[in-house]
């Protein structure tokens, strides 16, 4: 539902709830603490109280003692530091529960190795009306150790906690095998048939004699940072793909492709992009990326493999999967592999949203009609050539400017409302000082970002989505004028929270937006399409649209279709939801145990897929060492 509203600064634009994926909550924005107006308290000795008493009564076994350390509306984000899954708890009675199961936490300690991670005094909120203390901690447990983000907001003259976040980052005695810990990389001597380097890495992609322990389907980002986290806790992976070449799902991609999200948001594990990296990545270069990631970090890819077979043994625990694999000197062979784990990293989402059963599909007599992840480009003359593309987010509107490019006459069907920001909006307003050139180190910005429960980060995207639309204001009110229907997100929160809510919705604006507001790109907005015609397409109005081309530019369906076309229905209707919040505000599934044994989903962007990486892998690597069950 939804309703538009006039006022002087956003004509047309839409409030919009949004819709959620299918059972997923549609979480609510979070009431910001009321702060002093204070700029002169010792941050350093608030913290450190609240840390002695913290640890006091962990050492008590207090947890009422702990809990009452917090706002009323106070919460504690736990990813593995406490419980093997993704917790949000709110108020001090559901956390006290929550640390009444079994609190393994044994201590916390103020982190002051940095300016940016000791106590300050600083906003919460974005824009500064909302102040408080904030400070990283480290803390060990019994499992290992992790580290944590606490922020503090002062009410009647005392200091509470409102958020804390707690991550498990090293397992105790299966730590990552990096830096002091670091392989040696050779054998010296004493050994007449020892391997050099180049045998080794054969045999090892090749797992001659040995079975992996995890089996990952898919060479994109999803796979690529799983398999890499889990290479450094030392279990045994493969990744396999289809595609002739890592990074072919990208190359493949149209042509005019970019990430729209800026390089230093897109890092991944242990080798980030270089300092002459651009700032927005080109999508072969991405591609040619993934390639040399994999073969620095040594990770085993079969390419050109396919599935042919899988089953699950409950009594094993264990796979019996059989691919058909093209070896690098072009011979062929059948192999069964028995993992205990898969990852299914097939992409961010599932099968891709095609009218198949559309009216008319049939009888199109234009030159080209397929979905967004068909179309390889425009061609290089098309004038006198009409195009339509159905969908208005990303996808469409850059094959929509790739078809103008190259002289169409190109229009844009859009049935529902688009939430609009412009690049520069989100590099200068929404990952300012977070992820950008001047920003901290990407592991302290990822620790800080996922501290933020869901719903102060709605509560945040709220205000920062104000400011993107204010300096996008000239933009949004051209593309109202030429009748594209507009929207902020679910409660106004943006396309930050659209992203995590729905998976899509929204366009990062590159130069699209202006082409529709010189109606130099035409609009087809508010009608469902009724049918294909010969020629075009007829709307649910009567109207009807002419077309040489049409691309359905409608995104894709939930994971858990592919792995229902991959596995079968006994594994998918054994799985859980995947994508959008559960009750606790985490998401569903995705990078936590699915309800399947030994079955994972791994997805998301590159920021996502660098972060839950090695939250999926510890999960992995503490079953295997028997630290949980499943």
């Amino acid at each position: 539902m939804s309703v538009t509203v006039q006022s002087a600064t956003d004509p047309g634009l839409t409030l919009s709830k949004d819709r959620c994926e299918p059972g997923s909550v549609n979480i609510p924005v979070a009431t910001w603490p009321k702060t002093a107006e204070t700029t002169s308290v010792d941050s350093d000795a608030v913290a450190t109280k609240i840390v002695d008493s913290f640890n006091q009564a962990l050492t008590n076994g207090d947890t009422k003692a702990i809990a009452d350390l917090f706002l009323e509306g106070g919460y504690w984000r736990d990813h593995l530091g406490v419980t093997w899954d993704l917790r949000t708890l709110k108020g001090p009675n559901k956390i006290a529960e929550f640390l009444a199961d079994g609190c393994t936490l044994s201590k916390i300690e103020i982190d002051r190795s940095s300016s940016y991670r000791a106590p300050q005094l600083g906003a919460f909120d974005g824009t500064g009306d909302v102040k408080g203390i904030q400070f990283f901690f480290n803390f060990t447990s019994k499992d290992g150790a992790g580290q944590g983000v606490a922020r503090l907001a002062e009410r009647d003259g005392q200091w509470k906690i409102f958020t804390f976040f707690t991550v498990l980052q090293d397992l105790k005695g299966h730590e990552e095998a990096v830096g002091p810990r670091r392989s040696k990389g050779v054998e010296h001597g004493g050994k007449p048939d020892r391997k050099n380097w180049l045998e080794r890495r054969k045999a090892e992609i090749d797992f001659e004699g040995k079975e992996p322990v995890v089996l990952i389907l898919g060479a994109g980002q999803g796979g690529l940072t799983a398999a890499a986290r889990l290479k450094m806790l030392g279990v045994e992976t493969l990744i396999i793909d289809r595609e002739d070449q890592i990074g072919d799902n990208w190359r493949r991609r149209y042509h005019q492709l970019v990430l729209h999200d800026p390089v230093w948001y897109d890092h991944m594990p242990y080798l980030h992009f270089p300092e002459f990296w651009p700032v927005f990545t080109p999508k072969d270069k991405l591609a040619d990326f993934f390639d040399s990631y994999a073969r620095l970090l040594e990770l085993n890819v079969w390419v050109k493999t396919t599935l042919e077979s899988t089953s699950w043994d409950e009594n094993k625990k264990q796979w019996t999967i059989t691919v058909q694999r093209t070896k690098p000197d072009g011979s062929t062979e059948s192999r069964t592999l028995h993992p205990k784990h898969v990852i299914q990293a097939t992409g961010h989402s599932g099968k891709k949203n095609f009218p198949a059963h559309m009216k008319g599909l049939g009888n199109f007599k234009g030159d080209r009609l397929c979905h967004s992840s068909e179309f390889t480009g425009a061609k290089l003359d098309g004038k006198g050539k009409k195009a339509i593309v159905v969908g208005s987010c990303n996808s469409g509107h850059d094959i929509a400017q790739d078809f103008y490019e190259k002289g169409y006459d190109v229009t844009i069907v859009q049935r529902s409302t688009t939430c609009v920001i412009s690049s520069e909006a989100i590099t200068e307003i929404g990952l300012k000082g977070l992820y950008s050139e001047d920003g901290p180190p990407v592991n302290d910005a990822d620790l800080w970002l996922h501290s933020l429960p869901s719903e102060v980060l709605k509560a945040l995207q709220v205000k920062i989505t104000e400011l993107q639309e204010k300096f996008d204001k000239k933009t949004l009110d051209g593309l109202a004028k030429a009748g594209f229907g507009l929207d902020r997100g679910p409660e106004n929160a943006g396309l930050f929270m659209k992203y995590f809510q729905r998976g899509g919705g929204y366009y990062i604006d590159v130069g699209c937006s202006q082409l529709i507001i010189d109606s130099k790109i035409k609009v087809k907005q508010g009608q469902e399409i009724d049918e294909v015609v010969p020629h075009g397409l007829r709307f649910a109005d009567g109207s009807e649209l002419e077309a040489d081309e049409i691309i359905f530019a409608t995104g894709y369906q939930n994971m858990r279709t592919q792995a229902r076309e991959i596995f079968g229905d006994e594994l998918a209707d054994r799985v859980g939801d995947i994508w959008g919040y559960d009750a606790e505000g985490e998401m569903r599934t995705i990078w936590r145990k699915t309800g399947h044994p030994g079955f994972w989903f791994m997805g998301g962007n590159l920021a996502l897929c660098r972060y839950y990486s090695k939250r999926l892998a510890l999960q992995i690597k503490a079953l295997e060492e028997g630290f949980c069950q499943y």
